[in-house]
This record gives structure tokens, C-alpha cells and sequence, in this order.
């Protein structure tokens, strides 16, 4: 029987990367807010979350020798290829000197991605609880 951890963590493990990149890119909006020119950018989590799981199996590594490890159902590596995707937000006020951070909005994305991302981390902290519990036989 094969175990694969990329299996026993589901999806869970690629929403954290997703959560962690959006802060970055969040407080990024947030401290250009006086920028001149600056466009805010987002990604959409619903949907690179579900174009990494459609293309899951995609993942493929060039082996030299048949004992290396393969990438099969990997999701390894497709994080960066999804999130070069952005999405420049549409101002609901524009700025007159074309910046388009609205720093209320911002600030409420960031804190709604930071709960998220903890959500994600407390189950996963919860699976692998339950993993270290089973490999000690309690």
C-alpha cells in the first residue's frame, strides 16, 4: 500500500500557499496606497485553487534511472504557474492620480485572507495530530 503525504493533506496544503501568496501581494497594495499610478492587484482564490486541483496529475519530473521518485499527483511546482494569472482590481473610486488602492478594502481582503489561512493551518495542525497519534499506535 502507497502512502503519499500530498494525498493525506488534500487540497489544504496548496490553500496555504495560495492564502500566503495573496497576503503578500495584499499588504503590496496596501503599502503602495500613496503611489502614484500603482493598480491593485488580487488573484482569485476560488479559482487558482480549483486550476490546481484540475490539474493535479499534471506534475511530471524527467528521470534518469527508473528508482528515482516521480511527481505522479504531485501539485508540486504549479502554484507559480497559476498565480502569474493576477487580476488588476476595478476602482470603485478612482484616484485622480491613477491609483487604484482602496486602502479600506485592502485592509479588510488582508484580514479576511489572514483568518483563512489560519483555518487552513489549525486542520491541517489537526491532521497531522491525528498522523502522529496513529504512527505511535494510541
Amino acid at each position: 500500500m502507497q502512502f503519499g503525504l500530498d494525498k493525506f493533506f488534500g487540497i489544504n496544503q496548496q490553500a496555504l500557499k495560495i492564502h500566503s501568496r495573496r497576503s503578500e501581494i495584499l499588504a503590496g497594495n496596501i503599502a503602495n496606497a500613496d503611489t502614484p499610478g500603482y493598480k491593485a492587484r488580487d488573484i482569485d482564490f476560488k479559482a487558482t485553487l480549483a486550476d490546481m486541483k484540475s490539474t493535479a496529475g499534471d506534475a511530471s519530473l524527467t528521470t534518469s534511472n527508473p528508482r528515482h521518485i516521480t511527481a505522479s499527483g504531485s501539485m508540486a511546482g504549479r502554484l507559480d504557474d497559476v498565480l502569474g494569472e493576477m487580476k488588476y482590481r476595478t476602482p470603485s473610486q478612482p484616484s485622480i492620480d491613477g491609483n487604484t488602492v482602496d486602502p479600506l478594502l485592502e485592509k479588510s481582503a488582508f484580514m479576511e485572507n489572514a483568518l483563512m489561512y489560519q483555518t487552513n493551518l489549525k486542520f491541517l495542525g489537526g491532521k497531522i495530530k491525528h498522523l502522529k497519534s496513529a504512527l505511535k499506535g494510541e
